[in-house]
């Protein structure tokens, strides 16, 4: 990994108001471009807002029109833009709840949220793949809120390379204080995979009335908070992360405990042996 700028947005996206939500992002694109941000990151379904019921009113194919327009932003300013966004399935009223990748050189990718909460099962369709992307400086993944409680993901993500993984979220204030629960899990998932764990979250309130807890979080790769932004008020938190933290843990493979890589002592040939208990789950009582 290479010194890597980034940048975390927490904005209140009016369900359904795409033409103005994407004038709140493109703008925040340009302020990143006008700081040097190399990679930046909307809240979950930024562009069209958080809906259960009504995402797929709004939702669209990518590429589209507005795809194409994030595409060529991330050319013109030479930036990565992770933008969420309801994308059209072959379910017609259950969209992908999607973070579109766009790169600096016209090329764009998605991660589809893999894990839908119980609320969200009727009304989206979840994705199936774990991806890394690759910018010139660094590998990150992504996971959509939900995704973040379910440790494997973060490992698959580590063992496939990822240095970063971004964290865009629709979090409602009702779970709880964001920064309390965030620190809770969070923290775990950077430290145990040897990754910087980026945050971002929506405020406002969500077309069902209900407030978004705010909140932007960076942590390092020893589960260190590194910076953060909990004001709740629409803002952009931009953060130079550090390579050579990552890279000692990483790629030098000392046997020192302090930067040691405990991916590295993994016994996949254990776990084979649970592996119906990993696959089927089990729960007590």
């Amino acid at each position: 990994m290479q010194k890597t700028k980034i940048a975390l947005v927490q904005m209140n996206a009016p369900f359904g108001e795409i033409e103005s939500n994407l004038r709140k992002i493109s703008n925040f694109i340009m302020e990143a471009h006008r700081q040097r941000v190399d990679i930046i990151c909307f809240p979950e379904l930024a562009l069209m807002g958080y809906s259960r019921d009504q995402s797929h009113l709004h939702a669209e194919h990518i590429p589209g029109e507005s795809s194409r327009y994030i595409v060529d932003l991330a050319q013109r300013y030479g930036i990565t833009v992770l933008l969420g966004m309801a994308e059209k399935s072959t379910q017609a009223n259950k969209p992908y709840i999607t973070q579109l990748i766009a790169m600096p050189d016209g090329s764009y990718h998605k991660y589809r949220k893999t894990h839908l909460g119980g609320s969200e099962q009727p009304y989206f369709t979840a994705g199936d793949a774990i991806p890394v992307f690759k910018t010139g400086k660094a590998v990150f993944g992504v996971q959509i809120c939900w995704d973040l409680h379910f440790p494997e993901v973060s490992t698959i993500m580590s063992l496939q390379g990822a240095e970063i993984i971004f964290a865009p979220h629709a979090s409602p204030c009702v779970a709880g204080d964001r920064k309390e629960l965030w620190l809770k899990y969070l923290t775990a998932r950077a430290y145990d995979n040897a990754v910087y764990l980026a945050a971002c979250n929506l405020i406002g309130n969500s077309s069902q009335g209900h407030p978004f807890a705010g909140g932007n979080l960076v942590i390092d790769p020893k589960g260190n908070v590194i910076a953060d932004d909990f004001n709740n008020e629409e803002g952009m938190l931009v953060v130079d992360l550090d390579e050579g933290l990552i890279n000692k843990i990483r790629y030098e493979r000392t046997t020192s405990m302090r930067y040691i890589f405990h991916l590295d002592a993994r016994r996949p040939d254990l776990y084979e042996k649970y592996k119906g208990i990993l696959k089927e789950g089990h729960r007590l009582g």
